[in-house]
């Protein structure tokens, strides 16, 4: 049976919440669901001015009402992480209105199809990788340039297991979150010297509005209790758990960790997966 020990009493604990980011500004992208609201969330919680980028409006005007600072510490911005010049925009106006950006959080992601090698599409490759890398690119050029000149900074990419090995997601996702993990330890070089840090998480079965539809099907089957069975921990995770290593990632507590990928998929890449996992 699926439980949710260790964060069954996530509101009561975020009552008395750390403020580790306490006078911190931290740009968001895919804020306005799954693991980029939450974290959100975790973040402003424990004291951080928040600029959440998200492609959908709506659900990113709704995903405010878990931010728990004033308004005055809250900037959206409704863009494609794909388009650069967007970026840089909304980068710009994050820089005029806090003076700085201390954490980027690179969330923002869509899924492919699980078509074969033999048939996959161009052209939903290039789509994927444009939001799922460039989009990370674009805004760690942008806001990278502003770190350097402060001279500190950390950066969090959410990449995949399926970055790590298959059977986690479809070919051009899988191959993107890949590339996301090399970006996150080449880019860890590029700004090293400079103050700033640079890892990635990689999650695994996360209940979020990419994987809703297997979880609506396992439901419909009624088969939810073998959602995360291969995994060690025999569970899937929530976007909460996500944003916890997220949290730490981008904290003075992680103060010498940069270059890094790492899972947050219940001991999954632990062991090595069944054969026909992928099907």
């Amino acid at each position: 049976m699926t439980t949710f020990a260790p964060y069954a009493t996530f509101e009561r604990y975020r009552e008395d919440m750390p403020v580790k980011f306490s006078d911190k500004v931290v740009l968001v992208t895919g804020a306005a669901s799954g693991i980029g609201r939450a974290v959100v969330t975790r973040l402003s919680a424990e004291g951080a001015a928040t600029v959440r980028v998200d492609l959908a409006a709506e659900a990113l005007k709704a995903a405010g009402s878990d931010v728990s600072v004033g308004a005055d510490s809250d900037l959206v911005c409704t863009l494609d992480v794909a388009d650069e010049s967007s970026v840089a925009r909304a980068v710009e106006t994050a820089l005029q209105r806090f003076g700085r950006i201390d954490v980027l959080c690179n969330n923002a992601g869509i899924a492919s199809s699980r078509k074969t090698a033999t048939e996959d599409e161009p052209a939903e490759w290039q789509r994927v990788f444009a939001v799922n890398l460039l989009g990370a690119v674009h805004f760690t050029k942008h806001v990278g340039r502003a770190m350097v000149t402060a001279g500190r900074g950390a950066i969090v990419n959410t990449a995949s297991v399926a970055g790590v090995r298959a059977g986690a997601g479809g070919n051009a996702y899988s191959a993107s979150k890949a590339a996301l993990i090399n970006f996150t330890q080449t880019s860890a070089c590029d700004f090293g010297a400079h103050g700033i840090r640079v890892n990635a998480v990689c999650p695994g079965l996360i209940e979020t509005g990419m994987t809703q539809s297997t979880f609506e099907l396992a439901r419909e089957r009624g088969k939810e209790d073998r959602l995360g069975s291969r995994c060690e921990l025999r569970r899937y995770g929530r976007p909460e758990e996500v944003a916890a290593v997220i949290a730490f990632l981008a904290s003075d507590d992680a103060s010498y960790v940069t270059g890094q990928a790492l899972p947050v998929d219940g001991g999954n890449s632990a062991s090595l997966n069944l054969p026909g996992m992928k099907v």
